[in-house]
């Protein structure tokens, strides 16, 4: 085996538990291809940071302490099978409405609270942090602002990707069909749907 050097480093993963988490991206990832399910799906990847745990590391020579992330990749989608529906819903603690279904605005979960059930899994030896389910914040909790700036990406505004996406996302864009055929997507993280000013989104 050659001696691989790498700038990732190894994180622990995150203990099983239920977590306040505040989302701070939605990135488009543009239609992927599946090998195991022999399809390709317009993907879209949410983060979101966990305040109550931390990691340390250096940046420009100081050292700095900031917010566990984590993510999930979903399919751009709001049909009724669909995870990033189930999850939403499950999130806002109410349906979508027939209205809310033709167009949902997916900016409208950034900088937004939530708990966060995560459940660990090994494969191949390795063990890997997912997101088993989201809730509404529990009753009386603080919302807490996300420690780094909430941004956002859309395959749809152009080719140009932001610095401040890691590079492994970067790999993943640049995987997509619309990078492959220089086509941009015709999806948009927009609709002009109004919710009830009761449910957080």
């Amino acid at each position: 085996m050659g001696l691989i050097a790498t700038s990732e480093k190894k994180r622990d993963p995150i203990a099983d538990g239920v977590y306040q988490g505040v989302t701070t991206s939605i990135i488009d990832l543009g239609t992927q291809y599946n090998e195991h399910f022999g399809k390709s799906s317009h993907q879209v990847m949410i983060t979101w940071e966990i305040p109550e745990l931390t990691i340390k590391f250096e940046k420009d020579g100081k050292e700095i302490e900031a917010p566990r992330v984590i993510s999930k990749k979903y399919t751009l989608s709001l049909g009724e099978k669909a995870n990033l529906r189930k999850d939403l819903q499950s999130w806002r603690g109410s349906a979508f409405t027939d209205q809310e279904l033709e167009g949902f605005d997916l900016l409208n979960v950034l900088e937004k609270n939530c708990m966060l059930q995560i459940i660990n899994t090994t494969k191949d030896g390795k063990t890997y942090s997912n997101i088993s389910s989201i809730l509404p914040l529990y009753k009386g909790m603080t919302p807490i602002p996300p420690y780094t700036k909430a941004q956002y990406y859309s395959i749809a505004e152009g080719f140009d990707i932001p610095d401040t996406i890691p590079k492994w996302i970067k790999d993943v864009i640049m995987k997509s069909e619309e990078f492959k055929n220089n086509k941009p997507a015709d999806v948009e993280f927009e609709g002009d749907v109004s919710v009830d000013s009761n449910i957080p989104f």
